[in-house]
């Protein structure tokens, strides 16, 4: 597999590129689609959340668990859809309370690339899933490499906010120095989860409260 990746992430993670366990995934994957199956997102986008914000442009930190294994919905953003495919019920939750904390309108599409842009860096903690199977994948070394890059962005850089939703994200805050960073944490967006504390967490308006008191640029939300 030929790591196309934006050249800051490419410089910070050179080391873990040639460790036997990243090697390992690059395997695992040349044999499942050699075996015909179906991987998402497509090779192409794989590192979409890297080359879409640089780490020195990274502001706040969402962590998702594994793509969507769904036709045409993973594109490398953690809860993200491409244009023109219906938002997935954890992204439509995610709107609602974005309006509900901010005012901003429940958008028309899923596609989050504007938020990256900005320095959201939308990293899911397994970065391929096989098409029809949740978390196929979340055994053969991603964890390795992303709990690798959170630690990094947590060491390089000062004043980001970690929005950690859901259980599993909240278990890597053992990687953040908090006395640097924020950590907001709430339940998942999930419908099984939403309503136990994800909506109503304001955890987009805290991060841009926090952001400014910093002097960061906060984040427009809108899409």
């Amino acid at each position: 597999m030929d790591v196309k990746i934006e050249p800051s992430w490419k410089e910070v993670l050179k080391t873990e590129f040639n460790k036997p366990y990243f090697q390992q995934i690059v395997l695992h994957l040349k044999t499942e689609r050699s075996q015909g199956k179906t991987i998402y997102p497509p090779g192409s986008l794989l590192f979409n959340a890297f080359d879409k914000t640089p780490i020195r442009n990274v502001k706040v930190v969402i962590l998702g668990q594994d793509p969507y294994h769904g036709p045409g919905q993973a594109h490398g953003l953690c809860f993200s859809v491409p244009e023109g495919v219906a938002p997935p019920p954890s992204l439509i939750n995610i709107f609602k309370e974005l309006h509900e904390d901010t005012g901003v309108p429940i958008p028309q599409s899923g596609n989050l690339t504007k938020w990256a842009e900005q320095g959201v860096f939308l990293l899911n903690a397994s970065l391929t899933v096989r098409a029809a199977e949740p978390m196929s994948h979340a055994k053969i070394g991603w964890a390795e490499f992303t709990d690798t890059v959170i630690r990094k962005i947590a060491e390089l850089k000062s004043h980001v906010v970690f929005l950690l939703w859901g259980k599993f994200a909240q278990e890597k805050r053992l990687l953040i120095n908090e006395s640097k960073h924020l950590i907001l944490k709430a339940a998942h967006p999930s419908p099984l989860s939403a309503h136990s504390g994800f909506l109503g967490c304001k955890h987009f308006s805290k991060a841009n409260t926090y952001l400014v008191s910093k002097g960061i640029d906060p984040v427009d939300w809108k899409i």
